[in-house]
């Protein structure tokens, strides 16, 4: 592995989201790390692909996209849905035997034996659905609103859906695979749907050491700059640090 450059922060997005959660972060993480987002396909630029509701072929998608990334010194960060694809990636990482990352961050969900009340919603009609994702606040009061709702349907519901049935398919398929990569847990203290209690219990997936941190915000604090920034100074230890320990700040 290559020693040149920064390490490399592979981030992945939340459900419904993409590459844009993480615009604002390279300007927070400076020169602790490449901020290095991965854009699923259905989504942005990859709209007119098909979504990812399978774990094996997301293994197989990560693979031949971050792949070629991993030639230098890396670390992920996962939000929300991004955090279950950043344990699957590790894991598969450690399974194949392949280069692991110094630090996988997740940030705003809960590890896959809880299982968030959202995922669970992924099976239910389109109404109950929309209700459901407006009372813990991942859609807006509008996306109910009778004159809004049918198109709420139509461009936001089929994605968030299909990546809330991948949010379910990897809760399943984790098996409480823990990590040889240290694991560091952000928590929001005003977030409505990952309690930090919840986000606690990552630490079973940790093998190599675990740090629970509480940054300020709810379910969506991965668009403020608090996280990045954190996650900089972090980084910025890793070479120094014996190893991460439980505690909360």
């Amino acid at each position: 592995m290559s020693s040149g450059g920064p390490p490399r922060l592979i981030c992945f997005h939340h459900a419904g989201a993409g590459v844009s959660a993480f615009a604002r972060w390279q300007s927070a993480l400076g020169t602790a790390a490449e901020v290095v987002p991965v854009l699923l396909p259905g989504r942005g630029l990859r709209i007119r692909e098909r979504r990812i509701t399978d774990p094996d072929r997301l293994i197989s998608e990560l693979d031949s996209l971050i792949g070629p990334l991993l030639d230098r010194p890396f670390a992920f960060y996962g939000h929300s849905l991004g955090g279950l694809v950043a344990h699957t990636c590790a894991a598969a990482l450690q399974r194949a035997g392949g280069p692991l990352p110094q630090l996988v961050a997740v940030g705003a969900v809960l590890p896959p034996h809880l299982r968030s009340p959202v995922l669970a919603a992924a099976t239910l009609p389109d109404d109950e659905l929309l209700h459901r994702l407006v009372d813990h606040g991942v859609l807006p009061p509008g996306a109910i609103d009778p004159e809004e709702t049918g198109m709420w349907r139509r461009r936001v519901l089929p994605a968030l859906r299909d990546d809330l049935q991948l949010g379910e398919a990897l809760c399943r398929a984790a098996d409480g695979q823990t990590l040889n990569s240290r694991l560091l847990a952000l928590a929001g203290r005003t977030d409505p749907i990952a309690s930090p209690g919840g986000i606690a219990q990552w630490a079973r997936y940790a093998a190599a050491g675990f740090e629970l941190r509480m940054v300020e915000g709810g379910h969506f604090f991965v668009r403020e700059r608090t996280a990045p920034t954190l996650l900089a100074e972090v980084l910025d230890g890793l070479g120094a640090a014996p190893g991460l320990v439980s505690s909360v700040a």
